[in-house]
């Protein structure tokens, strides 16, 4: 029984850190890094019309 009872107790908290912790940190990260592109994109385009515009 009480093999049963930690066995559903584990599952309940693997869940629980899965959904809690686990896809709420990638979903940031990718979040992140598409923040991060973005303004990547920004700086190459901005340096790339300034080079054009000086010749």
């Amino acid at each position: 029984m009480a093999r049963t009872v930690l066995t559903v107790v584990g599952v309940i908290l693997a869940l629980w850190l899965i959904f809690g912790f686990v896809i709420p940190a990638v979903f940031a990260t990718l979040k992140f890094l598409l923040l991060v592109a973005v303004i990547a994109a920004v700086v190459v385009g901005v340096i790339t019309v300034v080079g054009k515009m000086s010749r």
